[in-house]
């Protein structure tokens, strides 16, 4: 989307962390579109219970791939909406690409979300624009960031609702 809209156009369609009339429209679409399953893996449509309105709403999102695991990042920061439905699920959402798949999202301490942040903006061209920080950087750049963006590992769950991922937030064995 970034090379239709300047970057410029971009940050301003979500001022204050909200996306203006354009934005939402865009989003959409765009969720209707990504959870096709028709684009690559990483670009999904995250399905999470409002926290107000109790109704699920969708959010067009890339993940970034990190040492086997797949990952949700807010370019829009703490006060995305997305990241406060989740937070006030307790995590549980699901995760249509193709068919949907039920997951549990995990935040990832802010410690341990500079290598996140990087694949991220490496991955996520749309992005971008609203991390103050290159692509390129040295990670102590992205950790100097890292608590103003939330990271979320996607943990699939099975039917009866268990993760099935068996690693903690650090990759390590539970």
């Amino acid at each position: 989307m970034g090379f239709l809209i300047s970057d410029d156009r971009l940050r301003a369609m979500y001022k204050g962390g909200r996306g203006d009339a354009t934005a939402r429209r865009f989003a959409r679409a765009w969720a209707g579109l990504l959870g096709t399953g028709l684009f690559g893996q990483r670009w999904v449509t995250l399905e999470v219970v409002g926290r107000r309105t109790g109704r699920i709403t969708r959010f067009p999102l890339g993940m970034a791939d990190w040492q086997g695991e797949w990952y949700l990042v807010s370019m829009l920061g703490e006060d995305c909406n997305w990241v406060r439905n989740v937070r006030a699920a307790g995590g549980a959402a699901t995760i249509r690409h193709g068919r949907a798949r039920a997951c549990r999202l995990v935040e990832v301490p802010v410690e341990r979300r500079a290598h996140i942040l990087k694949r991220y903006l490496r991955k996520v061209p749309g992005a971008r624009p609203h991390i103050p920080v290159d692509r390129n950087a040295p990670l102590a750049e992205l950790q100097a960031i890292a608590a103003r963006y939330p990271a979320f590992r996607v943990e699939p769950v099975d039917v009866s609702g268990a993760p099935t991922n068996t690693t903690d937030s650090r990759g390590e064995q539970r």
